[in-house]
């Protein structure tokens, strides 16, 4: 059997065992696909010298690993046809139907999307979410196709390597991290880490490299403690695992605390999988009265999960010796949702396409909601510029006094800070300390503040000066519109001769 051919049964495998649902005419269709690569790539090779058909195949196990459906698969097997050979989509769409076809244009049209850096790209940014308005799914396969071509990026010219590593840190993983697909994120970011901070990349690696040993002995202790825990108290479990942090968010945390590697208190985090909610809070008391937990670190995104839908409970425990370790406790659903997002979707819904969750339809309406305004082309270059300043800027996380972190752009002020907890408490704000010291408004912030915001429960409207100061659109918006009330409020009360 070829090479080539191996990798299908693989991927059908794969597909098998993460949809019990798959049925004999979706295999036969996976494999006409791989047939119809296989024809129109012939002769085609990589820079690597492989044949062509590998990159197709690799963006498809890519897209199986992370539980996509056999739809996007299939997709992912010929989404290069259009674009590298002489096939065409109306070619795509009478062999594989309309759904498949609209899916591979869009994948297409991103692939046209060149990134020359931020400030250039700006314009192409509306093309790029309109697409993924259309089908979530192309942008799926892009995430993929962009995998692999990241894990062979040493056969690149150099310049052409980094350009390609930096859209993936700026542009790609950003997006991922939006529709809630960690794993893709992670890896994104891994992989590009490398050729963007190379220098960065080597102190984190030659940094961790002894003390990992050390702390893997630690958990696998604490990790056969808990399972002996919790069947001693008759709480069913699906898995007990840990994971080493990911090199690129270990370096942004550790550029938040200084480089310190003793404030990482997440190197190696636990994961319990449980099979229903209630044991999550169950399991957390238990390794409460096993190990003392830290101050301030037990956080509840069950209750209240993060933008993105991520649910789990976290909290960190002293563990032998003083180690501290991080302990994430979830069901298998949640689980899921936060390691591969979107796909999940597809995994615990019974209908296949194509469409979202209604929290990452909303975020996605919302980004294409300006192509309305486009013939306006100032109004609407000035819109994207604001999305684009807020969504791609580098990021810099700051914490409020109990611990939580808030996820804002570089130069944001406290103002913005307090917008992002809520628009009560940006409008009565008074004042702010950092780090314990009374501080000004206007001061930026920076990775690892401590934010407290003053306020004043007399104090009902914002200062329309703040609007000079503040950097992120979430508070200039919530800013003008209490002031829009405030004026139609003002103007009611002249008209009303009822009115207090």
């Amino acid at each position: 059997m070829d090479q080539h051919k191996s990798k299908v049964i693989q991927l059908i495998e794969t597909v098998k065992k993460n949809h019990p649902n798959f049925s004999n005419q979706q295999e036969e269709l996976l494999w006409k696909a791989y047939y119809f690569a296989k024809k129109n790539h012939a002769g085609q090779k990589r820079l690597s010298g492989d044949d062509y058909l590998v990159h197709p195949l690799a963006a498809a196990q890519i897209l199986a690993d992370m539980h996509f459906d056999a739809t996007t698969i299939i997709a992912g097997l010929i989404h290069d046809v259009p674009e590298d050979t002489e096939a065409t989509i109306a070619d795509i769409k009478d062999n594989f139907g309309k759904e498949i076809a609209t899916i591979i244009e869009g994948v297409t049209k991103l692939s046209k999307v060149k990134y020359r850096g931020i400030e250039r790209y700006a314009e192409n940014l509306r093309k790029m979410f309109v697409t993924m308005a259309r089908d979530i799914r192309s942008i799926v396969i892009k995430f993929s196709d962009r995998i692999h071509n990241l894990q062979t990026l040493q056969y690149q010219p150099p310049q052409k390597a980094l350009r390609i590593a930096k859209e993936s840190m700026e542009i790609y993983a950003p997006i991922a991290n939006r529709l809630g697909i960690g794993e893709i994120k992670n890896q994104l970011e891994d992989l590009a880490f490398p050729y963007v901070y190379p220098q960065e990349h080597a102190w984190v690696k030659s940094l961790i490299k002894d003390i990992l040993k050390q702390k893997e002995r630690v958990v696998s202790r604490a990790k056969k403690k808990i399972s002996k825990e919790l069947q001693k108290n008759n709480i069913e479990y699906i898995s007990i695992t840990s994971r080493v942090k990911h090199l690129y968010s270990l370096y942004l945390k550790l550029m938040m605390h200084n480089k310190s590697l003793d404030r990482v208190y997440d190197l190696i985090a636990m994961r319990i999988i449980v099979k229903d909610v209630k044991d999550c809070y169950v399991v957390l008391g238990i390794l409460h009265t096993i190990w003392t937990p830290l101050k301030g670190r037990i956080k509840d995104y069950i209750a209240q999960p993060k933008p993105n839908n991520y649910q789990s409970l976290h909290t960190t425990i002293f563990a032998e010796r003083g180690e501290i370790i991080e302990v994430q406790i979830r069901t298998q659903e949640m689980h899921d949702y936060a390691e591969f997002g979107i796909a999940a979707h597809w995994q615990y819904s019974e209908k296949r396409s194509g469409t979202l969750p209604a929290k990452h339809k909303e975020w996605i309406k919302n980004l294409v909601a300006w192509q309305s305004e486009i013939s306006d082309s100032e109004k609407y270059l000035e819109n994207l510029q604001k999305v684009k300043l807020d969504f791609f800027k580098r990021r810099i996380f700051v914490f409020t006094p109990k611990g939580d972190v808030i996820d804002l752009p570089e130069d944001a002020t406290p103002i913005d800070f307090a917008y992002h907890i809520h628009t009560d408490i940006g409008n009565r704000c008074v004042g702010a300390q950092i780090n314990n010291i009374i501080s000004s408004l206007e001061t930026p912030l920076k990775n690892g503040d401590v934010v407290d915001i003053m306020t004043n429960k007399s104090r009902t409207w914002p200062n329309p000066d703040w609007l000079k100061i503040i950097k992120t659109t979430i508070a200039r918006d919530k800013i003008k519109a209490s002031l829009n009330k405030k004026r139609g409020l003002k103007s009611f009360n002249l008209k009303n001769p009822f009115a207090k």
